[in-house]
């Protein structure tokens, strides 16, 4: 038992100390913040001011690796190349991901509408963003399947300039052919919080673009946060999680393969299991330890194990599902033999698995809907990345004359209200017509 005890904290709602414990994993994302702020600060800023220089320098500094100006942006021949020496039944696996990914976004496409009503026009116009920035991490691993999950949705929603910026010198060829399937429109060899500021204020190789999206470490979702109102952003996108929240029908060897399935991301990865069974605690504890051992990212899923994550017993699986709701997970898995029954006390995860047999990896590649989720308990207001992040919404306004004379001494009197007798001035105007 040692050995695998040594692996993760063990925590117990009913200990004097515990509230101490999880409020440190709910604060999971605040770690060095400021830190990480005032030298991101100083990235952003450097490309803001010198563009590709800056761009470039940056890239030698942090990455590893010096391009020239001209080779910033990945052309259509090179992506095509590179695309063509993936195996086919690795190109095969990405072609059918990307169908089941694209039905999915097609099923709910928002619309612009019009009601027409006693004189009045009122309703939206939908429209595409016109360029986006997709922020696509490489080095730890290839993640074409991000690739898609960002990419396609942009492509169902109609946006014509998709620009993909990922780090590395030579891209792998699953992340050029996803790049193909999802509609990508430009590459970029550039990562970090460098590229995220050349995609949002622009340089001599690169365009700015209305928005950003996608995930990744500390310094680029601090760049996006300081880029955020020169152009939009998404959620929060950082390190991987999962809180499974199990009963004790559940079975240790599920659990704890769910839990090195998130582990062996990132070492700053979170991962909770909340469950009312204090067997099935220590059984998880016991195949955490089979599990790890040998596997090629183990150092990874080590140093996560010992860090922002915990198994935790309660007194009751309502306590487990108000804890889950605290943490709010960017995966939360229902591993229960109600699962349904459960999921209407969920009040915020990125994404919600029902079931023993609905582990967190079938929706990262295949299930359909996006895997990019909020991360670090911002799921409590942000969302799951979907069409409607592509598309921005623009009012629809007509009245007719019966209408102003209508409504119009509403708005007078709540213009007067607020002292702006102009805006009083520019109804009654209409009101004294006798059209």
């Amino acid at each position: 038992m040692a050995v695998s005890e040594c692996l993760v904290r063990l925590l117990r709602t009913r200990d004097a100390d515990f509230e101490a414990a999880f409020h440190a994993l709910e604060q999971r994302r605040q770690r060095d913040a400021e830190e990480v702020g005032r030298a991101v600060s100083e990235i952003v800023d450097d490309v803001r001011r010198r563009g590709d220089d800056a761009l470039l320098d940056a890239t030698e500094r942090f990455d590893g690796y010096r391009l020239a100006p001209a080779e910033i942006v990945v052309s259509s021949q090179q992506m095509a190349a590179g695309a063509a020496r993936l195996g086919p039944e690795d190109r095969d696996a990405l072609g059918s991901a990307a169908e089941r990914i694209r039905a999915f976004h097609s099923l709910k496409l928002p619309q612009s509408w019009q009601q027409e009503r006693e004189g009045e026009v009122l309703g939206q116009l939908v429209r595409p963003l016109a360029s986006v920035g997709l922020y696509v991490p490489a080095f730890k691993a290839p993640l074409a399947s991000t690739v898609l999950m960002l990419g396609i949705p942009a492509a169902v929603a109609g946006v014509p300039e998709v620009v993909m910026a990922s780090p590395g010198r030579e891209p792998h060829p699953a992340v050029l052919e996803a790049a193909r399937l999802a509609g990508v429109t430009r590459m970029l060899r550039v990562g970090g919080a460098q590229a995220v500021a050349a995609l949002a204020f622009g340089t001599e190789s690169v365009s700015r673009v209305d928005k950003i999206m996608g995930p990744g470490n500390a310094y680029v979702q601090a760049a996006k946060r300081q880029v955020f109102g020169q152009v939009a952003i998404d959620a929060e996108a950082g390190p991987s999680e999962v809180l499974i929240v199990a009963d004790e029908n559940a079975a240790p060897a599920f659990v704890a393969a769910d839990l090195m399935a998130q582990a062996e991301h990132d070492p700053a990865a979170s991962v909770v299991l909340v469950t009312p069974s204090e067997a099935l605690a220590q059984a998880t504890l016991e195949e955490l330890a089979k599990q790890i051992s040998g596997q090629p990212r183990e150092e990874i899923a080590r140093q996560a194990l010992a860090g922002s994550s915990a198994l935790i017993v309660t007194r009751s699986l309502e306590e487990a599902m108000e804890l889950a709701n605290r943490y709010a997970a960017e995966h939360l898995e229902l591993m229960l033999a109600e699962p349904q029954r459960w999921l209407e006390r969920v009040e915020h995860a990125g994404a919600v698995f029902l079931g023993a047999y609905s582990p967190v990896p079938l929706g990262d590649y295949v299930a359909g809907p996006s895997h990019v989720l909020p991360t670090g308990g911002t799921a409590r207001f942000f969302s799951v990345v979907g069409v409607e992040d592509f598309l921005k919404r623009s009012s629809v306004i007509g009245f007719s004359p019966s209408a102003v004379r209508r409504l119009g001494p509403t708005a007078v009197r709540l213009a007067e209200l607020e002292g702006l007798h102009a805006h009083a001035r520019a109804v009654s105007l209409r009101l004294e017509r006798d059209d």
